[in-house]
């Protein structure tokens, strides 16, 4: 009875895993040409080059006027790879970490499933940082293209291969404190208020479980990721796209340096930089993953999240 037990509690772990990537993967492919958008605008600034305002509407007009339409998706297989790791590792953690807690029903505090979101953020984040390092670089290289340089990759294997020859092993993790301070954030705000938000909506009967509820909770946890996490991740994104010089110095020397340079140079409101590209994100994102990810489960024969 154990041994039957253990398969079957082995099989529906597994099939968490796999739904939670097909989910995610399909919300990463939707909303992707904005997360692009978001870290164009978040990098400007950073240069003289690119001092004039620009808006999300320039962005998109550059990127189609120099790369076309698939522009919209440079560096999309790298996000997708992120994707097959990060995002099942965080919510099947973070479901796991609840269950054992609180394992009859969904009675712990928004405290602590921000502390259990967080945490499960951080493991994931730091397992998936190369994936998302790359990213991040394929993206910033369309905007090299615009400025008339040439991209440094020519796809994502190439960006592993030349960052491991000219950064090492430990240049793929380059950014990973503020990637992991980013995802800590995030989670606590996304998975902890999602979770609570759905907990509050059926229990006060304002919608069952279902996709009304499901869209509630995505708008609320996706505006409360969004401000705690933006400021995090303007300077992920510029820690993660620098690259060292033939000297081998790099202009930021960690988070805080970039910190106080980024506020220094463009002042406090550059930390909010793509805030709203990034909410336009979160919210879609959060909608197409949730709602297809219970639909996943409901499908599999799992329970609701």
């Amino acid at each position: 009875m154990k041994a039957q037990e253990f398969n079957d509690g082995r099989r529906a772990h597994t099939t968490k895993l796999a739904v939670t990537a097909m989910s995610a993967m399909a919300a990463e492919t939707v909303t992707f040409p904005i997360d692009l958008i978001k870290t164009r605008l978040q990098l400007h600034g950073e240069s003289l080059v690119s001092s004039r305002r620009t808006s999300a509407v320039r962005v998109v007009s550059e990127i189609l006027r120099n790369d076309g339409v698939l522009g919209l998706y440079k560096g999309l297989s790298p996000a997708i790879i992120r994707h097959m790791f990060y995002t099942p590792i965080r919510i099947v953690n973070y479901e796991f970490l609840r269950n054992f807690l609180v394992p009859a029903d969904h009675t712990l505090s928004l405290s602590s499933k921000a502390i259990i979101g967080g945490i499960s953020g951080v493991i994931a984040q730091v397992v998936a940082s190369p994936a998302d390092l790359v990213k991040v670089r394929m993206q910033a290289d369309s905007r090299m293209v615009s400025q008339g340089l040439q991209p440094r990759y020519c796809g994502p294997f190439d960006a592993f291969n030349k960052i491991i020859r000219t950064e090492g092993v430990r240049g793929l993790w380059k950014g990973v404190l503020p990637n992991i301070q980013r995802a800590f954030l995030v989670n606590m705000g996304e998975l902890a208020c999602y979770d609570h938000a759905k907990r509050f909506v059926i229990d006060n009967n304002i919608a069952n479980d279902n996709i009304y509820a499901h869209t509630l909770s995505s708008i609320m946890s996706g505006l409360s990721a969004t401000t705690l996490s933006c400021p995090a991740d303007v300077i992920k994104t510029r820690m993660m796209n620098q690259a060292a010089d033939k000297q081998g110095n790099c202009k930021y020397s960690n988070s805080y340096d970039c910190l106080v340079k980024t506020v220094k140079v463009e002042g406090l409101k550059a930390l909010w930089k793509g805030f709203f590209p990034t909410w336009a994100r979160l919210g879609p994102w959060q909608f197409v993953f949730w709602v297809s990810y219970e639909k996943f489960r409901q499908i599999a024969g799992l329970s609701s999240f």
